[in-house]
């Protein structure tokens, strides 16, 4: 029997979409490994991750060492959840760049959130306060006016997830 295919995982949406909900639920399927951006980098860098500019910079710093590591794990016939946002034509040029350098077939879960409902969400998450990094309503402006939904023409296989 041929085993199955590495696949990536890759995930779009707002913040507070509902993303690391869906990569926990994804990442608990054998032989898969979870790669969380906000773990990593709350753990990284806890005293440095306080503005937007500072998330673009660290966050392109941790791909750079992240990104041949999913490329191994996958290689070794791992499947990855990358709990990274796909939220953007560049970032997803880099996830692209590594299914196709290790050959594995991937899947963009795409999460169709509004606005307020990731308000609501993310106001409830910041009062649990079981997340790596409690956002505010200002923050999650100045992120989501980058987010832009995937585009068919950019030839990923997307799963959509409607209004949740």
């Amino acid at each position: 029997m041929t085993p199955p295919t590495p696949m990536l995982h890759l995930v779009c949406g707002k913040i507070a979409a509902g993303k690391s909900t869906l990569t926990g639920t994804l990442a608990a399927a054998p032989k898969t490994i979870l790669l969380s951006e906000d773990h990593w980098l709350a753990r990284l860098y806890p005293d440095e991750l306080t503005s937007v500019a500072d998330y673009i910079r660290l966050s392109a710093r941790l791909r750079q060492v992240q990104g041949p590591h999913v490329v191994a794990l996958l290689r070794a016939g791992l499947s990855v959840v990358l709990d990274f946002p796909a939220n953007t034509p560049a970032l997803r040029r880099w996830m692209r760049g590594l299914f196709e350098e290790a050959g594995a077939a991937h899947t963009l879960h795409y999460l169709d959130v509004p606005d307020e409902v990731c308000r609501q969400r993310l106001r409830a998450r910041n009062a649990a306060g079981g997340h790596d990094y409690a956002a505010t309503d200002a923050e999650f402006d100045a992120i989501t006016r980058y987010f832009v939904p995937p585009d068919p023409a950019e030839g990923f296989s997307v799963l959509r997830y409607p209004t949740g």
